[in-house]
């Protein structure tokens, strides 16, 4: 098949990744490429994909110093956004035969809405709760024919079932094998983006509770939160390590005797989890979101959320656990083969669903099928794929 891939446009998608929505963008292309499909990314300047043809989403909006000094004009990086997936979508509409099928993996609105525009099947994921704009989004489309959507887990699917009840769930997935099990036995880690709703500053809290060495990785996103509740608390035992390439996470996670996952939201899957699970390192976490049926008894220990002492009692329960028993988990439950398959089955669905139906046409008892020149008439013309998709929204 022909894919395309619609990524996030805040950070590249290529290791180290910005967040979870790149990493699992990164994995998917590879994987998809990996089975023969034919994909392209659009995504922001730099991304790499192994075997995915990269093509960048035009996030230099141009305006003219009238439209600046409107008194409307939104921030740069919103207007930026806007220009750089109306301009996908007004595009990928006028020549909707390039591709069999569209995945849009933003948390923009824009692709949502302009969908059924563009004469291409397109699958939405959900990659987290429900956002003001994708909720905007949802209700101001018709009910019929619904948009194609899935969510990353039931934790997901929950959050949106006011808007759209009964959401398919494909669960995100990690290849094994950029993960290898490691030793453990080193100090506890903690890896994420820096960011409030992350609250890595209770893993802290945690590990100076339990008497443990704690090594935090990952990109700091949030200066403001990082300078006032997270520097402040390092050293006595907890160190910074950086945004980590791949090789170096994967050795840190391999290390560890135990990760931490402190989300202060409904944390919508936990890829970091199922990485450091994948390592063999099990994970002591708060139970939120998509957490307690990802980590399961099998990978790790939950505890009330918030509640750093039964974060430190998960902690050591956690720690005690065995390492291979923890990987096997993770590679049964979060494996990337698993997720693939999945999606490549609903593109397939979405693609034939697409396909306009055999015409059959009914002639009188005894006609001729021979036409007025004297040779066989011409069978109705079919219309294409893409022509079909135009006329009738994909569900």
């Amino acid at each position: 098949m022909r894919i395309a891939l619609i990524a996030h446009h805040v950070a590249p998608v290529r290791p180290p990744f910005g967040g979870g929505v790149e990493s699992f963008t990164w994995y998917l292309g590879r994987w998809l490429a990996r089975r023969g499909h034919h994909v392209v990314a659009h995504a922001p300047t730099g991304s790499s994909i192994p075997g995915v043809q990269v093509r960048e989403l035009d996030l230099g909006v141009r305006l003219s110093d009238a439209a600046r000094c409107d008194v409307d004009m939104p921030p740069d990086d919103f207007m930026a956004a806007h220009h750089a997936y109306q301009r996908l979508m007004v595009d990928l509409r006028r020549d909707p035969d390039r591709y069999d099928v569209v995945h849009s993996n933003t948390l923009h609105y824009l692709p949502l809405v302009m969908a059924p525009t563009i004469g291409v099947p397109v699958l939405t994921t959900l990659h987290t709760p429900p956002t003001p704009w994708l909720e905007s989004a949802l209700r101001s489309l018709p009910p019929e024919p619904r948009p194609a959507l899935n969510a990353v887990s039931p934790a997901t699917r929950a959050a949106w079932e006011s808007v759209v009840p009964g959401l398919p769930v494909i669960r995100n997935g990690i290849d094994p094998g950029s993960w290898p099990a490691g030793p453990g036995g080193g100090p506890a880690v903690w890896s994420g983006r820096i960011v409030p709703e992350k609250a890595p500053h209770l893993a802290v809290e945690a590990c100076r509770a339990a008497g443990r060495e704690l090594v935090l990785a990952g990109p700091i996103i949030d200066g403001a939160y990082w300078e006032a509740r997270v520097r402040p608390l390092l050293g006595d035992g907890v160190r910074y390590a950086g945004h980590l390439d791949h090789d170096d996470l994967a050795r840190t996670l391999g290390t560890a005797s135990v990760a931490l996952m402190t989300p202060a939201w409904d944390e919508p899957f936990g890829l970091a989890a199922a990485e450091a699970m994948a390592c063999g390192t099990p994970v002591a976490a708060f139970a939120r979101g998509g957490l307690p049926e990802l980590i399961g008894d099998g990978g790790g220990r939950l505890a009330v959320p918030g509640d750093v002492a039964d974060l430190v009692r998960a902690l050591d329960a956690a720690a005690g656990m065995d390492r291979g028993a923890v990987r096997a988990h993770a590679v049964r439950t979060a494996g990337i083969d698993a997720m693939g398959l999945a999606y490549e089955r609903r593109y397939e669905a979405l693609v034939e669903h697409a396909r306009p139906e055999p015409v059959r046409t009914l002639r009188p008892v005894g006609a001729s099928t021979v036409g007025p020149s004297g040779v066989g008439s011409a069978a109705p013309r079919r219309r294409g794929v893409a022509a079909t998709a135009r006329a009738r929204a994909v569900s």
